[in-house]
């Protein structure tokens, strides 16, 4: 049974004329569109009749819409604007604050329904933002995809090798909270550990589904990365290595260089300055932390390693999941 009631805007009324007039049948556009036959027939006739006129909604008798003498293109620039010249806090709209603007600003009172109704009707959706990191060079960004994605590419190809992106996190005992069912008004509680501290993590994937990982006691630095590497290394004993990681110290480093240099399997690449959003494998700690091991119940650092390894060794079985996990970024897509 198709839902009725629908509030038609003056595009939509226009797509379902254009639809009738190309051969659609009437039946079959009001299903579409969420609607009655019978609006559908009368729109078709005041096309007919008046034109594109003949769509424009006519005033009623009751009482007046409301934010009506803004349209959905003023509406959206708006939303486009930043929440920071407002004199809010952080550039992110919320429909209160839509509210408390367009009343300040156009002198009209509306209900936080009434906002929200309207943004629906604008095509504009409730989405939460990707991450733009303050220190990220645009420039910067476009020349490394113009210029080092071609020189990954070779080296995969010339070499014959497997491509891998590599990253370390840290995984804390202060667990990440998700949600869950309770009654109204009774909110749920769950047990957690107060204390502080956590497992240094390495790990690489690569597109075909392959994950390694190692846990370390103690904070990640150069000897760490470098044993990391000789790790992939000796896992695949006759194929090359192109791993792509960020640039911390700790890969950029004189003595991880000298290593590098001397392994004859091992090629390896930086990501520009402040762009883990380019690196598969932060979605892979994203996966784990916000997944596989929120809302966790270890209440010691052992605990702690423990249940990583094992949420780690389980996933690196799945290569249909880390597959879904590495084309996550469209980074990876370029590159295959």
């Amino acid at each position: 049974m198709v839902a009725m009631g629908v509030y038609s805007t003056l595009e939509m009324r226009r797509k379902a004329v254009r639809a009738v007039e190309g051969g659609m049948g009437v039946a079959d556009v009001a299903a579409a569109y969420q609607t009655h036959r019978a609006s559908v027939y009368r729109w078709c006739k005041r096309y007919r009749v008046e034109g594109d006129k003949g769509l424009t909604r006519k005033d009623g008798s009751g009482r007046p819409r409301l934010f009506e003498e803004i349209d959905d293109e003023l509406l959206t620039d708006l939303v486009l604007s930043s929440a920071l010249d407002f004199g809010y806090e952080s550039d992110l709209w919320t429909c209160r604050r839509l509210q408390q603007t367009i009343r300040r600003k156009f002198g009209v009172k509306l209900s936080r329904w009434t906002v929200w109704r309207r943004l629906r009707e604008a095509d504009i959706t409730y989405q939460k933002p990707e991450r733009k990191y303050h220190g990220a060079n645009d420039e910067e960004r476009r020349r490394w995809l113009r210029y080092e994605i071609p020189k990954i590419r070779r080296a995969v190809k010339k070499h014959r090798a497997i491509l891998y992106f590599e990253d370390e996190s840290n995984l804390s005992l202060t667990a990440l909270l998700g949600k869950s069912w309770a009654p109204c008004g009774k909110t749920p509680t769950q047990r957690v550990s107060g204390k502080r501290g956590g497992v240094a993590a390495m790990s690489a994937i690569s597109g075909v589904g392959r994950l390694v990982f190692k846990l370390h006691k103690k904070r990640i630095a150069s000897d760490e990365v470098i044993n990391f590497l000789g790790q992939m290394l000796k896992q695949h004993p006759r194929r090359h290595l192109v791993v792509v990681m960020d640039r911390s110290q700790t890969h950029t480093s004189k003595k991880t260089c000298r290593f590098i240099e001397k392994q004859k399997r091992l090629h390896v690449f930086h990501l520009p300055k402040y762009s883990p959003d380019w690196n598969p494998d932060e979605k892979l700690w994203n996966h784990l932390k916000h997944h596989e091991m929120k809302g966790h119940q270890a209440r010691t650092i052992d605990e702690l390693r423990k249940l990583a390894s094992r949420k780690l060794t389980r996933l690196s079985k799945s290569r249909r999941v880390l597959r879904g996990i590495f084309f996550r970024c469209f980074v990876a897509d370029l590159l295959h």
